[in-house]
């Protein structure tokens, strides 16, 4: 390939880009909003439904993943001011429950090494309750995630 091949085509692709940036940047409007917060949300949400009852390691990925999304759903350039309500909601929801899924993963650790005496046996105690807590978290924010997915779509579904 020539070198005015090469040029030509770094030409096009510049141009494209630049035709793909202010086609996105014009049609930022409610509809497009929705879709990019319901695309991270949908990306949070499917990664706890693939990792339900997984093990210790797992969950300690998994509450390091959920930060991931969590800092993607607060990085979201979001004007429109109901759904910077919902943004906010679900940085809420995903931070708390990330660090609900590591809690947990950390107590399920801390079984591992219990030893059979006295000791070991508080060891599990304590975990199990630092379990029984994450899971009761979860819970109450899984149904906060709901009414706020339900809230989110009814208001995405409305007409501008």
């Amino acid at each position: 390939m020539s070198v005015l091949h090469k040029h030509k085509y770094t030409v096009l692709a510049s141009v494209s880009l630049s035709v793909a940036l202010f086609v996105t940047g014009c049609t930022d409007n409610k509809v497009s909003q929705c879709q990019r917060l319901i695309r991270v949300v949908n990306a949070g949400t499917s990664l706890i439904d693939k990792n339900k009852g997984a093990q210790v390691i797992t969950s300690i990925q998994l509450s390091k993943d959920l930060d991931f999304v969590t800092k993607s759903i607060a990085e979201l350039k979001l004007t429109d001011p109901k759904l910077k309500e919902f943004q906010s909601g679900f940085v809420k929801i995903f931070q708390n429950l990330s660090q609900a899924i590591a809690k947990a993963g950390r107590a399920l650790g801390a079984t591992k090494t219990a030893q059979a005496s006295e000791s070991g046996r508080e060891k599990i105690q304590k975990a199990r309750a630092d379990i029984d807590s994450a899971l009761t978290t979860a819970t109450t924010l899984g149904k906060q995630s709901d009414t706020l997915v339900n809230q989110m779509n009814k208001y995405c579904s409305e007409p501008e």
